[in-house]
């Protein structure tokens, strides 16, 4: 998966925080949990509107941004 098919900002949609594509739900919220020390499974558990495949590749590529 590319950034855009995982990562949406639109100034209608949350003043246009990064959401993830085909939700409300803030990329920031993902980064919070797993900051905070909560598993992955806890965020995808409470945003089931977010799918394993986009968590994990926003975070593969946020990785690789981090090393660039």
């Amino acid at each position: 998966m590319t950034l855009k098919e995982i990562v949406h900002s639109d100034p209608e949609i949350l003043s246009g925080t990064p959401v993830f594509v085909g939700t409300r739900v803030p990329v920031r919220i993902l980064l919070d949990y797993l900051e905070g020390g909560e598993p992955l499974e806890e965020f995808l558990d409470n945003y089931p509107s977010v799918s394993r495949d986009q968590a994990v590749s926003f975070l593969e590529e946020a990785g690789r941004a981090a090393l660039a």
